[in-house]
């Protein structure tokens, strides 16, 4: 497997298979175009994607240290089926929905700025994380550890206060209605 170490790849379209496979470390990949590729097994540490598409790429048992993702678009990406030992990103000004985390440990991630619509948080562990200015339209939590998340910013979330683990977890006043909608109650 080739490694490839700071390097910058800038305007390049991976949709036909340009990208070899290998191990990038501290790479920049601004705006690159991976929409619909395999990245099966690549390994991405300490890079950053900008302004790049990487809608429904296969990201089978993709290896991602230290990743950030920044002014991305991420539709249908299904994170939960990426290596999931060591899983670090961070995601700011992106669009991810319907994305899955189903069952991963994202401790102290954050979520900055994103559109998180219909993504599925499933069984997974977010404790400590940020959701800063999110839409988190239709995302599901269930069984999901929540606890110490920061949601005070972000909206549109419903989230069962019965089948999650929420303590000490921060909520604006403006989405209560959010953790109480399974109750049919009316809130003015």
């Amino acid at each position: 497997m080739e490694i490839f170490e700071n390097v910058v790849f800038e305007n390049l379209d991976f949709r036909t298979g340009l990208l070899k496979k290998g191990e990038y470390e501290n790479c920049t990949f601004n705006k690159c175009n991976f929409s619909g590729s395999d990245l099966n097994s690549f390994k991405f540490i300490d890079s950053t994607f900008e302004n790049s598409d990487l809608s429904s790429a296969n990201i089978n048992k993709v290896v991602l240290r230290d990743v950030k993702f920044k002014d991305c678009k991420m539709v249908g990406l299904k994170f939960d089926t990426a290596d999931s030992f060591g899983i670090s990103i961070a995601i700011d000004n992106c669009i991810l929905t319907y994305s899955s985390f189903y069952k991963l440990k994202l401790k102290n991630m954050d979520f900055l700025n994103s559109k998180l619509n219909e993504v599925d948080f499933t069984e997974s562990d977010l404790t400590n994380s940020v959701f800063n200015n999110c839409d988190l339209s239709n995302a599901v939590f269930s069984a999901t550890n929540l606890e110490k998340v920061d949601f005070t910013s972000s909206f549109n979330y419903s989230i069962d206060l019965e089948n999650n683990k929420l303590k000490k977890s921060k909520h604006s006043i403006n989405n209560l209605a959010g953790l109480l909608e399974k109750y049919n109650l009316i809130i003015e």
